[in-house]
Order: C-alpha cells, then sequence, then structure tokens
C-alpha cells in the first residue's frame, strides 16, 4: 500500500518574509541589548533605520498572517513562524524594561 504524500515547499515570498523577519527582530534586540550610540557611526545608522524597520514590524505579521490564511494554515508554512517571531517581538518590546 503506498501512500501518497505531497511535499509541502515554502514559495520564494514565504522565504523573503521569514528573513525580514528575523532580521527586524534581531534589529530590536541589539537595539535593546547593546548600547548603540557608544560610537557614533552605530548609532547613526541605527537612526536611520529604525523608522522603516518599525514600520516592518507591524506590516510583517500582518503580511504573514494574510498569506498563511490564504495557504490554509498549513503547518510547515514559514509564514507561521514569521508571525510568531513577529508577535514574540513586539512582546519582548513592551514587557522590557
Amino acid at each position: 500500500m503506498k501512500e501518497n504524500i505531497t511535499a509541502f515547499n515554502n514559495s520564494g515570498t514565504s522565504k523573503i518574509v521569514f528573513t525580514l523577519s528575523i532580521l527586524v527582530s534581531g534589529y530590536w534586540w541589539l537595539g535593546q541589548v547593546i548600547n548603540v550610540y557608544r560610537f557614533d557611526f552605530v548609532g547613526a545608522i541605527y537612526e536611520i533605520l529604525w523608522l522603516p524597520v518599525l514600520a516592518l514590524l507591524f506590516i510583517l505579521p500582518i503580511i504573514s498572517l494574510v498569506f498563511w490564511v490564504k495557504e490554509k494554515f498549513n503547518i510547515k508554512s514559514l509564514f507561521l513562524y514569521s508571525v510568531l517571531i513577529g508577535v514574540t517581538t513586539i512582546l519582548f518590546l513592551v514587557f522590557s524594561e
């Protein structure tokens, strides 16, 4: 008896959204843990990037949720993990200090 198991393939969009979610989470985590204003150059880069990254922090989980619904709530989808990373990052920022 053969079982027909179809493998789930993550799309390029899901990989991009997942990677952006990790980068945004890392940006905010490093901003909380490290003194970014110790060096002028790092502080300037941090200040330039904070507004686009803040927008991505709230937009990426919504986009991920929409795409995850379109994929019929597949547990193997990277969109699910992008939502979890985004929500975890927001909760980390709200409840830290």
